[in-house]
């Protein structure tokens, strides 16, 4: 940007190298990785087992290698998680070392936030500085999504380390069209493919276009490396894909959310087509029994969740308040800087790292915005990084250039909006903090006159205005974030902001299943294979997490696949593998309905009832009725 504005290109001062920046960037850096490590670690446990239908499989995972290897919910490989199992890998992997617990199950999700703000911190300030990267890293660390995500179960977290990961490693191939550094970032991509499928393809748009535009090498050259990553991408996430088509049907758990029992069904049907285009592409219709709760704004699997489709998704609802702060400021400064460096060299740097962070951001954007599938809210964690490296790489290099008028006017309207949008957000919660909303357009306010009036050129005011500038912009996000990490939360729909917001925060929500104490003391005395089956792991995960035995999730996450069948679960009582069967699961899509429904309905006609507490359980070691 600072081509155009203030210099031309070999006269652009260059990032320091490794070890040789100004004084303040160590310690700054430190301050950035320590205050991210307290942001995402402290009281971690009050969370509890965050998402139990994971941490199910985790704990399933370090009682079985054959259940971690392949992601299943119990140690008998009955029936897998519905993605694939790279996040349980490594949380399995903790809950062995160190014993399973709601600390070690976290842990490492937080761990890869930090290393996820660190690494975007390296990224970024290869190409435009300390900076920019200190910014970007400080703006990820404060998105209320992505400290709501790093301190949960779920896959999203090591999705975005490895997304980042791999965005740092085309910038290291960008530098001197390195092979290496981009089949690496081929590595990292396949890799979040076996984290979280096709979401991890979302970025790739932008890696190809960053590398064939700038990469300084001949055109040919570009396009052999690219292919050469993208067989990268292929044998890092194919290698698992290959092993479970290779394994013996029977010897292996189903594979849940697949209608034909195979990875690649999943990937492309439930997780893939039916996520973007909904029902008839592998989406599915589910409407919640009494008493479930969902998200504002949800309409079943269907719906999504995320209200209607369009650009105004992302603002609106329960998306808003996750990580669209900095977005409408991100959006102006992407596409200020794609204007002003319009006529820079191929090989300029400050284009290149704006097609490829603004490139994620606009392709994720739009996928989320349009999407008509299932779509959560916290999804947009993964949108972080590009808003978050976007925002610092253009910032920085407008205030570079501040010597020209349009660079500050750009800048003081990527504050206003952010300011006035930042209000709106906090307005939604008017009972909360109320002083934060007034607070921040003030201090705005204020770097925005500096701004227009020039205030930053002279030597005493330029850091007072950019100290408010930044205060300003990062005060609601701040607030949020902040809320967010000090609210307990669990579920499959958690969601940002403080716990006085309408279903934020507190209250169990949808896949949070409440356990009865008596039924968890049955199922502790137990000595069979499986303390118990009831339908759905929404609901029978408790169980497991609670009583600290195996129990068999009928039907996989929801109770709609068909594992085990009725002549499976027939034999697993036969040989007395299962002491009880747990009523109150959730049946399948529509509720008792195919097989999980048949297995319900046998064990009805053939044992006798027995309320536990609240709850109605059968002895499948008694006689048949």
């Amino acid at each position: 940007m600072t081509t155009t504005l203030s210099a031309p290109e070999h006269a652009q001062p260059q990032p320091p190298a490794a070890g040789r920046g100004p004084r303040w960037v160590k310690p700054a850096v430190a301050a950035l990785l320590v205050g991210t490590g307290l942001l995402y670690l402290w009281d971690l446990s009050k969370t509890g087992w965050a998402n139990d239908f994971y941490a199910m499989a985790v704990q399933a995972g370090t009682w079985s290698w054959k259940a971690w290897f392949f992601g299943s919910l119990d140690p008998g490989n009955v029936v897998t998680v519905d993605k694939p199992p790279f996040s349980l890998w490594i949380m399995g992997l903790s809950g062995r070392i160190f014993g399973f617990s709601s600390w070690s199950l976290l842990v490492p999700d937080a761990l890869a936030g930090v290393a996820s703000v660190g690494l975007l911190y390296l990224a970024v300030r290869r190409l435009s500085g300390p900076g920019a990267g200190l910014l970007a890293g400080t703006a990820l660390a404060l998105t209320p999504v992505a400290a709501l995500m790093f301190r949960y179960d779920n896959p999203d977290s090591f999705l975005v380390l490895l997304l980042v990961a791999g965005a740092y490693c085309v910038v290291r191939a960008l530098a001197h069209a390195s092979t290496t550094w981009l089949v690496l970032a081929g590595v990292a991509i396949g890799f979040g493919f076996l984290d979280k499928m096709l979401q991890a393809f979302l970025v790739l748009p932008a890696f190809v276009l960053a590398y064939a535009v700038a990469a300084p090498t001949s055109l040919g050259r570009r396009i052999g490396q690219l292919f050469a990553a993208a067989g990268a991408v292929l044998v890092s996430a194919g290698w698992w894909i290959v092993a479970v088509a290779l394994w013996p049907v029977a010897d292996r758990p189903y594979i849940s959310g697949s209608t034909d029992n195979t990875v690649l069904e999943l990937a492309f049907g439930y997780n893939g087509l039916g996520r973007i285009f909904g029902e008839g592409r592998g989406g599915q219709t589910f409407t919640p029994p009494a008493g479930m709760e969902l998200p504002a704004g949800g309409r079943g699997f269907g719906g999504g969740f995320g209200g209607e489709t369009g650009l105004t998704r992302l603002f609106g609802g329960e998306f808003g308040g996750e990580a669209s702060w900095l977005l409408p400021a991100a959006v102006i400064g992407l596409a200020a800087g794609l204007w002003f460096t319009r006529r820079a060299p191929r090989t300029d740097r400050t284009r290149a790292a704006l097609l490829l962070w603004g490139g994620w951001l606009v392709v994720t954007a739009l996928v989320f915005s349009y999407m008509s599938g299932i779509i959560h809210p916290y999804y947009t964690v993964a949108l972080a990084p590009g808003i978050a490296a976007t925002l610092g790489i253009s910032a920085r290099e407008l205030w570079r250039g501040r010597a020209n008028f349009a660079a500050r006017a750009v800048l003081a309207v990527m504050l206003a909006v952010t300011a006035v949008w930042g209000f709106v957000l906090l307005a939604r919660t008017p009972d909360w903090q109320p002083w934060v909303r007034f607070t921040l357009l003030v201090l705005a306010a204020a770097a925005v006159a500096g701004l227009l009036f020039g205030a930053d050129r002279f030597r005493r005011l330029g850091p007072v205005v950019a100290v408010l500038g930044l205060c300003g912009a990062l005060l609601g996000t701040t607030s949020f974030t902040l809320a967010t990490a000090a609210a307990a939360h669990s579920g499959g729909t958690p969601s940002s902001g403080p716990a006085v917001a309408s279903g934020r925060g507190g209250p169990r929500g949808f896949g949070a299943g409440e356990t009865d104490s008596t039924v968890i003391d049955l199922l502790k005395g137990t000595t069979t294979k499986w303390a118990a089956a009831q339908s759905g792991a929404m609901q029978s995960a408790g169980l497991a997490l609670a009583s600290g035995r195996p129990v068999l999730a009928i039907g996989g996450f929801s109770g709609s696949d068909p594992a085990p069948t009725l002549e499976q679960f027939r034999q697993y009582v036969a040989d007395g593998d299962i002491h009880y069967y747990v009523d109150g699961g959730r049946g399948g899509f529509g509720g008792g309905r195919g097989t999980a429904g048949e297995i319900q309905a046998w064990v009805e006609q053939n044992f006798a009832p027995v309320t536990a507490g609240g709850t109605t359980v059968y002895d499948l070691t008694k006689s048949v009725i």
